[in-house]
């Protein structure tokens, strides 16, 4: 067990050299640099047992080795603790959302504040409106027959339809249906909310009901169909940065990132628990991604997770750094919007 804690030790050394020169890893290099406690012969050989496992591999026929897939895998699954950021960057990632307007701001200062953090390209999800509640409904008459109906969600996402009634509307009703509506809805989680409104077309006043069945085919569209997942990128231009870590072209991984299908998959399968996922090479499942790992955790408020917010980057990255940066950015966005 010795042997494999020190092959452990080993290979850290490895990533930690490969990713900070981004040049193949030598044992006399590692013997210099690293007080590993064995002699570069060992040190050789542990190597040598690295590379057949499938944690390392040469390049070419240069004598250093760079970590592989499988390798960046261990690394990062044997990490005993991802490091803290500072006071100065807790206190840094505070004062830059702070500042924040709206729900579409804070999420612009979220992915820019995470790409200056790691240099990476910061990817963030507009909060899955199923499992956001309501918050306020509105309606507002545009003309006569005419109806917007505007849903605010608790976390400051809004999604807004047209309506138009049979006949005009008195300015009352207008009223009394805004009131009928916020009554049944406030509160209720936009996935169980669609299954309200069959009770709602039963137990509206009389007077409501055409209005409410006129309303209602507008409301199921806007609760049980939400609009379509958006994420918002920041930091592309980091990528220009490591295109040396992308053999052939950035272009696929480019293309992906405008797409955004592939990295929402991705970025949305997170849970409430805070853990930092991070997939790495061909674990991603997309030749887009294959050079490219993704580091992703779900922002939210208490142990309810509204979106996934992270980064994507080359495999050839400081995991423990931008582990830490991620998990710190989201659970800042998870306070800032329980609190609006």
């Amino acid at each position: 067990m010795a042997h494999d804690e020190r092959r452990l030790q080993v290979l850290r050394a490895i990533v930690q050299d490969y990713v900070s020169t981004n040049d193949p890893v030598g044992s006399k290099a590692l013997a210099d640099r690293h007080d590993l406690g064995v002699s570069p012969a060992t040190i050789r050989n542990d190597m040598a047992v690295l590379e057949e496992q499938g944690y390392i591999t040469q390049p070419h026929t240069s004598a250093g080795r760079v970590p592989t897939d499988k390798g960046y895998r261990l690394f990062v699954d044997r990490l005993s603790s991802v490091k803290p950021l500072s006071g100065a960057e807790r206190k840094a990632i505070e004062r830059f959302l702070d500042g924040a307007v709206d729900l579409h701001d804070v999420l612009g200062r979220t992915v820019r504040l995470l790409a200056q953090l790691t240099s990476q390209v910061a990817v963030v999800q507009y909060p899955t409106l199923s499992r956001s509640a309501v918050r306020h409904l509105e309606v507002v008459q545009l003309t006569g027959s005419r109806l917007l109906l505007v849903l605010i969600t608790d976390t400051g996402r809004v999604e807004q339809r047209v309506v138009e009634c049979p006949a005009d509307v008195a300015r009352d009703d207008v009223a009394d249906l805004r009131s009928v509506l916020n009554s049944a809805f406030t509160g209720a989680r936009l996935a169980d909310a669609g299954s309200k409104v069959p009770e709602l077309l039963d137990t509206a006043p009389p007077h409501l009901r055409a209005l409410v069945a006129a309303v209602s085919a507008a409301l199921v569209e806007t609760l049980v169909e939400p609009g379509e997942d958006r994420l918002v990128v920041g930091g592309t231009a980091n990528l220009a940065r490591v295109a040396v870590d992308f053999p052939g072209s950035l272009r696929p991984l480019l293309e992906a990132l405008e797409e955004q299908v592939v990295v929402l998959k991705l970025i949305s399968g997170v849970d409430s628990g805070g853990t930092v996922l991070v997939r790495i090479g061909e674990e991603n499942a997309h030749e887009a991604l294959v050079g490219a790992s993704v580091v992703s955790v779900g922002y939210g408020a208490g142990d309810r997770a509204l979106g996934g917010l992270g980064i994507v980057g080359p495999t050839r990255m400081d995991y423990p750094g931008n582990m830490a940066a991620v998990r710190a950015v989201a659970r800042y966005v998870g306070h800032l919007l329980a609190e609006s």
